[in-house]
């Protein structure tokens, strides 16, 4: 049969790119595969080998691209790396651009698109020259269940009617589609071996009822115990906080948003009462993330609007900081901007600032609280590695530290689990709800996945696409 990707005994070019033993694998003709591993197993990694990105030693990995008429490795592999639910990996973004760009003419358009089209968008310009390989990675982050089935099928129309071999870099085996045949597990900066889907599926299951059984699984760090040792704010001295328990901290009033022809937002009434903890749902293009943006005042129309955020009308007076030092606030468009080479310990302690990076020398309070947070979220190993130099798992979860990181009244978590594998879901979910239940906080979360959220939802708000 004819070996599309042969790879014996490969080992890095890089040290730096090294995986923990030499890696072999074999692609057949009319194999589709899922490389499947947790955060920083070295997924991305090792796609990065396959595309030539990174460079095996010597003659290890070898290619048969027949039928394709083209000869360069560039031509017929074609790699596309989703880092959120807006767009992909890229320099020059930055946090208020897909909102800027609505407002007036841009050179691109693709900015205006809703994930799903601009997913497919993608795709498409990938196979304009007809490649022989198609590596997908993170292809159904950010993308409503609608979008995501669409997605599936045009694959799987593409795979029946060309001569393609579609691999997909996933974090979760949950997300493996019906026409994957294999799997290739990686974990620990190892590539398994190659095993049929239905194989792996079974393994995956007897494994995690063998953890449920001896209550495996579970970060050592007591989560639950450590948010609440938090000590409470004396929120009698804020001047901008309201200073009755359950009262109003925010409030749309028949808020229109329109961009052109296109009605993102329809005369919206909304009201959130300190304590509440509410999830946002609804399809791709609803207008999710744009009601979190005014809210944020990341949109330029923010006030403009009528909207009443901590008791106060927006744009009487207050500054925009008097409003981010009660806001923790994580979103893809903040993930896709932030592209700061600092240290990881650097990113979380931002939010002390809601700056990109470290505004003056941190005090021993501040010391604590971060070193808290990178403790909860798992991340204390990360300290001194550059922010650019980790997975995008471990990206993600140095930008929910920092949401955390100043003990926020309104918590505002657009699609946080992008990216994250099984146990970093269930790890965040576990923080949030220990966070949630503390006093004088209020929760706003959007996830076009309903595993996603925590237990101690109270108030949905489903939006419709007008």
């Amino acid at each position: 049969m004819q070996k599309i990707i042969d790879i014996t005994e490969g080992v890095a070019g890089n040290p730096l790119f090294a995986f923990t033993s030499p890696v072999n694998l074999t692609v057949y003709n009319g194999e589709q595969i899922a490389v499947v591993g947790d955060n920083a197993s070295g997924k991305s990694r090792f796609a990065q080998m396959l595309t030539g990105r990174y460079q095996f030693r010597g003659n290890a990995l070898k290619y048969d691209f027949a039928p394709s008429q083209y000869k360069l490795v560039s031509d017929n592999v074609k790699y596309i790396t989703f880092l959120d639910a807006y767009g992909h990996s890229g320099g020059g973004y930055y946090l208020q651009q897909r909102w800027e760009s609505q407002q007036e003419e841009n050179d691109d358009g693709t900015l205006k698109l809703s994930s799903g089209e601009l997913r497919k968008y993608q795709i498409g310009k990938a196979l304009e020259n007809m490649p022989r390989v198609l590596v997908l990675d993170n292809p159904y982050i950010g993308l409503d269940a609608q979008s995501r089935e669409e997605l599936t099928e045009l694959l799987k129309n593409l795979i029946a009617s060309k001569p393609l071999l579609v691999i997909m870099i996933l974090a979760k085996s949950d997300d493996i589609p019906d026409f994957i045949t294999h799997v290739v597990p990686v974990s620990g900066l190892s590539v398994g071996s190659k095993m049929e889907v239905g194989e792996y599926l079974s393994a995956g299951s007897r494994e995690k009822e063998c953890c449920k059984a001896n209550g495996e699984g579970c970060r050592e760090t007591n989560v639950e115990k450590s948010i609440a040792s938090i000590p409470e704010k004396n929120l009698s001295e804020v001047a901008f906080y309201p200073k009755e328990e359950g009262a109003e901290v925010l409030r749309f009033n028949r808020i229109t948003i329109a961009y052109g022809e296109r009605t993102i937002l329809k005369k919206l009434e909304w009201c959130v009462h300190e304590g509440e903890r509410w999830a946002l749902s609804g399809e791709n293009g609803a207008g999710k993330s744009t009601l979190l943006s005014l809210v944020c005042a990341d949109n330029p129309q923010a006030y403009a609007c009528d909207i009443e955020i901590f008791g106060h009308k927006r744009g009487s007076g207050e500054s925009i900081w008097e409003i981010k030092r009660h806001i923790g606030y994580v979103s893809p468009e903040m993930f896709r901007a932030y592209s700061s080479n600092l240290p990881c310990e650097d990113i979380v302690a931002s939010g002390f600032f809601d700056t990109p990076g470290i505004t003056h020398r941190l005090d021993q309070e501040q010391l604590r609280t971060r070193d808290l947070w990178m403790e909860i979220f798992g991340i204390s190993h990360l300290k001194g590695r550059s922010y650019l130099q980790i997975s995008s798992g471990e990206q993600r979860l140095c930008l929910l530290a920092r949401a955390f990181v100043k003990d926020p009244e309104l918590l505002i978590l657009d699609e946080p689990m992008h990216g994250l594998d099984q146990r970093n879901c269930n790890l965040v979910k576990r923080v949030i709800t220990a966070f949630a239940q503390r006093n004088h906080k209020t929760l706003l979360m959007v996830s076009h996945y309903a595993s996603d959220f925590p237990e101690c939802i109270d108030h949905v708000l489903t939006m419709k696409k007008n």
